[in-house]
């Protein structure tokens, strides 16, 4: 399939599709005339790197494990991809995910004990 039809199956822009390729994600095949062409199991592949982007991991980590990678739903890390590169890395997204997490806390109590001060009789 070409980059356009892969666009309308997965709900992703060729713009971002091509971005994809140059972060190296995607590995299309090219056709004689140079276009882009994609087998079957691109849809699943752009879906989890999609999932993956959209969870918050970054373009270098995901390269590091998409070819380890068998379902849009699972992670399934390979022996061979956890080399110590990959270790570390995935140790510091670990930390940077767990340091948003404490910040959205903390603005959440923060948020809620603004209501309970501004709000007494209402309890959220």
């Amino acid at each position: 399939m070409k980059i356009g039809e892969l666009s309308r199956r997965t709900g992703v822009p060729t713009r971002m599709l091509r971005y994809y390729e140059e972060q190296g994600l995607l590995h299309p095949e090219r056709a004689a005339n140079g276009y882009r062409e994609y087998g079957d199991s691109a849809v699943p592949c752009v879906q989890q790197i999609r999932g993956l982007l959209d969870s918050g991991l970054t373009t270098e980590i995901i390269r590091a494990i998409v070819p380890f990678l068998s379902d849009p739903r699972e992670i399934h890390l390979h022996p061979e991809c956890l080399t110590q590169e990959t270790v570390a890395l995935l140790r510091g997204e670990i930390a940077r995910i767990q340091a948003r997490i404490d910040c959205l806390a903390r603005n959440r109590d923060a948020l809620r004990a603004y209501l309970a001060a501004v709000q007494p009789d209402r309890v959220d």
